[in-house]
């Protein structure tokens, strides 16, 4: 059972020194007990009280460690069911599958192809993390080989999968020291893939034919030396997983341990778009691995902006930073537009005039991350704050035209910021996808 607030607040030194960052050991206790903090952050606790309290201050769902370096991918340690009572911590990892049964050539190709699935989205790159190798063949030395390949032409992290544990054990010794996460699918084998992980230093991920048959499973993989564990609950289709995905989330948030662990997804239907759907779900809720057969650009870039959304903080507005940006060979003659730092303002914005080819000015007024519209009706997009920004880019020296181009949206602020900064003020199109038009037909400096 986990301890309430009051239990753990016993074991505390209750000198309410703020170290942790709260104000007494109190307010401590209660973050701790609702599993918002963990015991680490209090620097002052005495061995004894860690030891009495390591029931509170493990997580309710273990950190998993996949891959090394510049790949490595850490999953588990969520706290919340629904995203919107704080948010979620820890991306989920997208693996896309290669079968050791092609030729090595194709494998190759395959491999390099998923490595180059990266895109650019509101000034952040989105990326796949994993390369999944399955051991199709059933042969130890062919799954060795293609998880050598693939690894090196993909440039990934790996997952291995594999019914057998002697050809985890070929293929993780291939990968030696990159710490792939071991994929036992045979369920008999997982005490003797236990071993090979533990030999190893790699977590593994178990399935089990049901949530219980799960639960029996991983003490005894734990009790191996094998802490790291990550869960499949058997289950294929989305009707199915999704309904296991939240019962294991559901329980381990409960504190019930044995499936105190993150999960793995495999994303099965045929259909490409179904495919794409069923793997966003799993984003969604609540993989912590999703494996899919989805390889093209078309179909990746909706899983990866489903797992950019889902995990950003919901409380915390995505913002770039407030400043003047230049988009082209600027020049005197340049435009100059004026926005909010909310990214998708920016990007929307930015991305246009680069469509238009028309080299511009683009002013970032600090709005806190907000829109034009909702910055606009808090009184944080006015004439005083879009004067301001103008004046700390210098604009009167670099656009001696003096004109400032605003949305057409908040038309309504022209003549204040025309008394505040003296400039020209032009009305510019409602929406962002107007602006290569106009840049092109109406601009005149």
């Amino acid at each position: 059972m986990a301890l309430t607030g009051l239990e753990i607040y016993k074991q505390l030194p209750k000198t309410n020194c703020k170290d942790c960052g709260f104000p007494t050991c109190l307010a401590f206790a209660m973050k701790m007990a609702a599993k918002q903090v963990s015991l680490d952050k209090c620097p002052h606790v005495t061995d004894e009280a860690k030891a009495a309290l390591e029931s509170a201050s493990r997580p309710p769902i273990q950190l998993v460690t996949i891959g090394t370096e510049d790949n490595e991918l850490k999953i588990g340690n969520e706290t919340q069911l629904f995203r919107h009572e704080e948010r979620f911590h820890r991306p989920a990892g997208v693996a896309v599958r290669i079968s050791d049964t092609l030729d090595e050539a194709a494998l190759a190709e395959r491999a390099e192809k998923i490595g180059c699935l990266a895109f650019e989205r509101v000034g952040t790159t989105i990326k796949v993390n994993l390369v999944a190798v399955d051991n199709e063949s059933g042969d130890a030395a062919q799954f060795a080989k293609a998880a050598e390949v693939a690894a090196e032409k993909s440039g990934l992290a790996c997952v291995l999968i594999s019914a057998k544990a002697d050809n985890l054990k070929a293929a993780a010794g291939a990968l030696s020291g990159k710490r792939p996460l071991l994929y036992i699918s045979d369920p008999a084998q997982a005490e003797a893939a236990a071993a090979v992980a533990k030999d190893e230093g790699c977590p593994l991920a178990v399935r089990g034919d049901d949530l219980d048959a799960l639960a029996e499973l991983t003490p005894k993989i734990a009790a191996a030396g094998v802490e790291e564990i990550v869960l499949d609950p058997g289950t294929r289709g989305l009707k199915p997983t999704l309904e296991a995905l939240t019962k294991i989330r559901r329980l381990s948030l409960k504190s019930f341990r044995p499936l105190g662990y993150p999960a793995i997804a495999f994303a099965t239907d045929p259909d490409p778009t179904m495919q794409v759907i069923e793997a966003s779900t799993y984003i969604a809720k609540y993989g912590g691995v999703v494996v899919t057969d989805a390889a093209d650009a078309w179909q990746m870039l909706p899983i990866l902006t489903t797992r950019q959304d889902i995990y950003i903080d919901p409380q915390k507005p995505v913002a770039v930073e407030p400043k003047l940006y230049e988009v082209g060979e600027v020049g005197a003659e340049s435009p100059v537009l004026v926005t909010t730092n909310f990214s998708l303002s920016y990007y929307s914005v930015e991305g246009e005039v680069e469509a238009s080819r028309v080299p511009a000015y683009i002013i970032s007024v600090d709005t806190e991350g907000t829109s034009v519209l909702t910055a606009w009706a808090s009184d944080k997009f006015n004439a005083e704050t879009i004067t301001a920004a103008m004046k700390n880019a210098g604009l009167d020296e670099k656009a001696p035209h003096k004109k400032l181009v605003i949305p057409g949206l908040v038309a309504v602020l022209s003549a204040g910021i025309e008394d505040e900064s003296g400039w020209s003020v032009l009305i510019g199109p409602k929406e962002a996808s107007g602006l290569p038009s106009y840049l092109k037909n109406q601009w005149k400096p």
